[in-house]
């Protein structure tokens, strides 16, 4: 197994040096300092945090920003790590990390697996793993703080490296920019972001202008009833029959209310009502999660969504249900300005086949928070399973675990080292030096 996976990592390096023909610097440095970087990566992915409680993950970001002679601030939106690295008069570019793992109990058998045990903020025990990949997201990071301050020669202006907390739980980007990530410290000129892809092999970039994550919303219902006997259900108002007809008159927003050209999502997640087979209970409560693009459509699902359910409980006489939203995260839109002038540059050092356009996800990303705040964002994807596992995963018949899975794992040195290369790039080109 060992053998085989440094027989890949030096296939995948010729590979890419011969992709890059004579612009391969960045790509050269991020191959040597691999080794150390991969060891960044296990001792990040071994140590994971859940949201808002990165103590140790950004300790170890801020003190390595701090070897490389950025100027380093803590705790900025009660996790959050921002670094500057200054290199006279010219723009600021941020570059965005996420530091937050998931409560995930981990099942890869990798020798650095996580065998991290907490509870969750409900008093649960849960296991927790690096199941979206952040780990990966703060080496790549690192290695571009490394490589841009041993290389000033090569830009001119500012680099500000944020590691953002409770990504995860769509916080951490508003409790930053609550606590002045752009009226203490530069406001950048332009905003750049990577996260890696489950089902992209390694050594692409995926990119698109636009949309590439959706708005995303918690929506907590309480159907309202009044209980009684089992036997005796005309005494009663049944509040998980209203559940049922509310569930079912839901899909018809999708379905019937909104223009089929505008992607969107609802999904009933949980449902809970009742406590014996022969009890109809008071109450039932229904999870949702909402998923759109357009402010509009947002807009016109949630208005649907409380109207429905308030119809359910008038066509059974019952008392208005309760309604509440929460965890709304922005969709993220790509800048297409910036994208146009990025792009060009990935396929110049990693090669035209090497970058190439994807789907938008209705995942959910609070990275779009600072396009919010009024810079213009730039989020590309980032491969990270090599194409022989893939290979082999669609000849068993099988798909590529997703993020989230307590099987994910990222080939971690082929994603590092393309990661580093692209981030790299593109700073350097928008940062180009006269």
């Amino acid at each position: 197994m060992c053998r085989f996976s440094v027989f890949v990592t030096v296939v995948f390096c010729l590979s890419v040096s011969s992709a890059l023909g004579a612009d391969n610097r960045i790509s050269d440095w991020s191959n040597q300092q691999i080794e150390e970087l991969s060891g960044l990566y296990r001792d990040f992915h071994s140590q994971p945090e859940l949201s808002f409680r990165e103590e140790r993950t950004a300790a170890r970001l801020a003190e390595e920003l701090k070897k490389v002679g950025a100027e380093v601030v803590t705790g900025v939106g009660r996790q959050g790590v921002v670094g500057l690295i200054r290199n006279g008069e010219g723009p600021v570019i941020m570059i965005r990390t996420d530091l937050d793992a998931l409560p995930v109990i981990e099942a890869t058998d990798l020798p650095y697996a996580s065998k991290v045990k907490t509870k969750d903020p409900k008093g649960n025990d849960v296991g927790v793993m690096h199941a979206c990949g952040h780990d990966i997201h703060i080496t790549c990071q690192i290695g571009t703080a490394r490589y841009l301050a041993s290389h000033k020669d090569e830009w001119r202006g500012t680099v500000m490296f944020v590691g953002q907390p409770a990504e995860e739980v769509g916080g951490g980007a508003e409790a930053m920019l609550k606590d002045g990530l752009f009226t203490r410290f530069p406001k950048p000129k332009f905003a750049l972001a990577l996260h890696v892809d489950a089902a992209l092999a390694t050594g692409k970039i995926g990119f698109k202008a636009g949309y590439i994550l959706a708005n995303v919303d918690s929506v907590d219902i309480v159907m309202k009833g009044k209980g009684g006997h089992g036997a005796f259900p005309h005494t009663t108002i049944d509040p998980i029959v209203q559940a049922a007809h509310l569930i079912v008159d839901l899909q018809t927003l999708v379905s019937r209310e909104n223009s089929p050209f505008e992607p969107a999502v609802v999904t009933v997640g949980s449902i809970h009502g009742g406590t014996k087979h022969n009890i109809i209970g008071d109450n039932c409560r229904l999870q949702l999660t909402v998923r759109s693009y357009s402010p509009e459509v947002r807009e016109k699902l949630i208005e649907g969504i409380k109207r429905k359910a308030k119809a359910a409980a008038a066509s059974a006489g019952a008392a208005e249900p309760t309604i509440e939203l929460s965890d709304w995260t922005p969709a993220t839109k790509n800048d297409a300005d910036l994208v146009e002038r990025v792009v060009p540059t990935f396929r110049r050092v990693l090669g035209e086949d090497n970058v190439i356009p994807v789907e938008p996800s209705m995942g959910g990303e609070d990275f779009s928070q600072y396009g919010l705040a009024g810079v213009p964002i730039f989020m590309f994807r980032l491969g990270s399973v090599n194409a022989s596992r893939l290979q082999e995963m669609k000849k068993d018949g099988k798909t590529p675990p997703s993020l989230h899975s307590p099987f994910y794992y990222p080939d971690a040195r082929e994603t590092i080292t393309t990661g580093v290369t692209a981030m790299t790039a593109a700073v350097i080109d928008l940062l180009k030096a006269n």
